[in-house]
């Protein structure tokens, strides 16, 4: 018998290193992922997170849904289907995106793993190495992965209390085009933006459009949380205003987020595109998922079940918002969000929230330190942290234990001096200017 090669041994911790392609670089583990373990222990009050809160679905009819899918319909859904998605699932979401002011077609609607495939689909669809994606500051770290794997270049906009400042973008741009780079599209997330919470004003998103119009730049809108507004109706999405935007949505924080169906809306030029994209990486989007979402949006009120998440979700917002300004120091500033999942949290400059952060889940709390909503190393004064998932018990409870933590690290902080570094608070430089009111 003989006896097979050997494969060579390396004492490397990866002997596969120098075979990767070059945007593999860019493939590294989220700030948020990398908690999941930690966070899921049951004594730690988890405030990073951004898991939606599904306890008031009505499993029992979701349950008969499928049942019936499978009784009537099960040949179809267990098969292959269309890599642009179901054909009914995708006229009912151009009625979900109605709410929003959005008349579009069935034809010009990609249905999507999720909408973190769609930004990964049109950012593959536009981007070469070395181009540039405008993205606000900060910005959803999912996102920046995307852009990072494809080796994209992130030019950071300030955002503010009422979103995504226009002369910071007008400025992205021109410096950007300066340098001689491309700038593909902006990215952003006008609706309780995550890490943020912040909502951009309907005259910004106007005076957005107008500038990217202007220097013909294609818009990215990314909505996922824009039916979960706490005190009004559902604002007009910027796709509304152009029909230019490619539009993003997801039933993942309104139904699901286990199914993973998202949408992207886009015009047909770019539709097909993304569909032939889609086709690459998955053949289809999974017809089981599409059909159980759709039998789901034919057999509940899924509209009534929407308007009870935004209450369990403004319950859990107010106790947050209430601990925060029982218990954080008076040096502390955060967001005061309308909707949505996150409060942004700034500390004063010098503590480095993710150094703090073994000491805050030794004190059984935990956060999404802010440098990970960055490109370029910034928010290292700023945490996110999320009040969509635990208990309004749990949340004050997590606000009191993460005020503790903080509390120490200022004592810290003043007897070290805010001019040297701290042992266990390396100062990582400035910050960007604050995104947060109090």
């Amino acid at each position: 018998m003989t006896d097979l090669p050997q494969r060579a041994t390396s004492t490397r911790l990866d002997p596969y290193a120098d075979r990767y392609a070059a945007r593999t670089a860019g493939m590294t583990v989220s700030e948020v992922r990398a908690l999941f373990a930690v966070a899921a222990r049951p004594e730690v009050v988890s405030l990073a997170g951004g898991m939606p809160n599904i306890s008031s679905l009505p499993l029992d009819v979701v349950g008969d849904s499928i049942k019936d899918l499978i009784m009537s319909q099960g040949p179809t859904a267990l098969q292959y289907g269309g890599g642009q998605g179901d054909p009914v699932l995708r006229e009912q979401i151009c009625e979900v995106m109605r709410l929003e002011g959005i008349e579009a077609h069935p034809d010009d609607v990609v249905v999507t793993v999720g909408s973190q495939q769609a930004v990964d689909l049109v950012t593959r669809v536009f981007c070469d190495p070395g181009d540039v994606v405008i993205c606000e500051a900060p910005s959803y770290v999912g996102a920046l992965g995307v852009f990072k794997g494809y080796q994209c270049d992130v030019v950071h906009a300030e955002v503010d209390a009422d979103g995504l400042i226009p002369s910071a973008l007008e400025q992205a741009i021109v410096s950007t085009k300066a340098s001689g780079r491309k700038v593909k599209f902006l990215y952003t997330i006008p609706n309780f933006q995550n890490p943020t919470g912040v909502t951009m004003t309907p005259e910004r998103r106007t005076e957005i459009l107008e500038i990217c119009r202007r220097h013909d730049i294609l818009v990215l809108e990314d909505n996922p949380y824009g039916l979960l507004g706490f005190d009004d109706e559902p604002r007009p999405a910027m796709r509304a205003q152009d029909p230019g935007v490619i539009y993003l949505g997801s039933f993942s924080k309104t139904f699901s987020p286990g199914l993973r169906v998202g949408w992207a809306l886009a015009p047909s030029a770019i539709r097909e595109k993304l569909v032939l994209a889609q086709e690459s990486a998955t053949l289809c989007p999974p017809p089981f998922n599409q059909m159980a979402v759709s039998a789901y949006l034919s057999n509940h009120d899924w509209q009534g079940q929407i308007k009870e998440m935004r209450e369990m979700y403004r319950e859990r917002r107010d106790a947050m918002l209430d601990a925060l300004e029982a218990y954080m120091p008076a040096a502390c500033t955060w967001t005061k969000p309308d909707g949505g999942f996150f409060v942004w949290l700034t500390l004063p400059a010098g503590i480095d929230c993710k150094a703090m952060l073994p000491r805050a889940v030794t004190s059984r709390v935990a956060f999404v330190p802010g440098t990970g909503f960055f490109a370029d190393g910034f928010g290292t004064s700023s945490m996110r942290i999320s009040y969509c998932y635990p208990t309004p018990e749990r949340i004050r409870e997590g606000v009191r234990r993460l005020a503790g933590v903080i509390e120490a690290e200022m004592e810290l902080l003043e007897t070290f001096g805010a001019t040297g570094p701290i042992p266990g608070l390396p100062i990582r430089g400035a910050e960007h200017p604050s995104t947060n009111t109090q």
